[in-house]
């Protein structure tokens, strides 16, 4: 992680950040990032861990490694909810780990960050930590919603807990179904968070596209998914020059592959084979993150 956070701030950009619950995301999001030769992070939450197992995913990941040798990736907790969450991931072999204490008072979110450092230290595991928090559903995380990153105490924050890089919020959000109206965006906080801590890199949640042809193929064949909307990939951009170095992406995997797949049911009723309709949806990710991976470039 540190090695592919490093590429991105001297290459002035963002790497993708894709969280991954099957053999099939595994399987594009590689293809797609060797093919591009861009470093890329898997990540999974609690959730994703719960469904997949921890063993699976972990081999998933190694698996891809062996397919791709050149590729650079790492393998990232995503929303660790405590120090015996990430301790599990940190013994199974995850290189980062994301200990999200936003929920938590400031002292209390430094404490329990710090205690996951001084463990993830002892094998060369990465943290992130997460300061405000991010409206929206994702998993297990849940907000009602944003609190702004306060940029007058991440420079403490940083300092004290040793954190390699830092969630911030400043107007994305988790999930689908984002927003109610068009979204605003606090590139000022950014700015002011940027200046406290300019070597430290930036991370965004909630970053989503919530790409609208695929919503409209879902809804074409037999699917009812209202209001959705999310990010644009070129306001996300527009987070580079102030320091954001992983940018998140779950919502816009799972529409693609429930859009490849309603299709191909709508279209092929007589097929039952699964490698056929999940050969499908794999494809139509991968193309999906070839086109992200090519956005976030200052």
């Amino acid at each position: 992680m540190k090695e592919i956070l490093k590429w991105a701030t001297e290459q002035n950009r963002a790497v993708c950040a894709f969280n991954v619950t099957n053999m099939e995301l595994v399987q594009a999001i590689t293809e797609a990032a060797a093919e591009s030769n861009t470093p890329i992070i898997l990540q999974a939450t609690k959730g994703g861990i719960n469904y997949a197992g921890l063993v699976y995913l972990v081999n998933l990941v190694k698996s891809a490694r062996t397919v791709h040798p050149r590729l650079r990736v790492a393998l990232h907790l995503d929303h660790g909810d405590s120090f015996e969450t990430c301790k599990m991931a940190i013994d199974a072999g995850f290189e980062s780990v994301m200990i999200d204490g936003s929920h938590l008072a400031f002292e209390e979110n430094i404490a329990v960050t710090k205690r996951v450092v001084d463990y993830a230290r002892k094998f060369g595991v990465t943290v992130e930590g997460e300061l405000g928090q991010i409206a929206g559903i994702e998993d297990h995380v849940s907000n009602e919603r944003s609190l702004y990153t306060d940029p007058a105490v991440v420079r403490d924050y940083v300092t004290r807990t040793g954190v390699d890089a830092l969630a911030i919020s400043i107007g994305t959000a988790h999930g689908a179904f984002k927003y109610t109206s068009e979204p605003q965006f606090r590139f000022d906080i950014l700015e002011q968070i940027h200046a406290q801590i300019p070597n430290t890199p930036l991370v965004l949640h909630g970053a989503s596209s919530v790409t609208p042809s695929d919503l409209a193929t879902i809804n074409k064949f037999g699917g009812k998914i209202e209001n959705a909307r999310g990010v644009s990939e070129s306001v996300l951009a527009k987070s580079i020059p102030g320091g954001v170095r992983k940018i998140n992406i779950d919502s816009d995997l799972r529409l693609a592959f429930t859009a490849a797949l309603r299709q191909y049911f709508t279209e092929k009723p007589d097929h039952f084979d699964p490698r056929q309709y999940l050969a499908v949806a794999r494809a139509h990710v991968k193309e999906l993150v070839k086109r992200k991976l090519s956005s976030f470039s200052a």
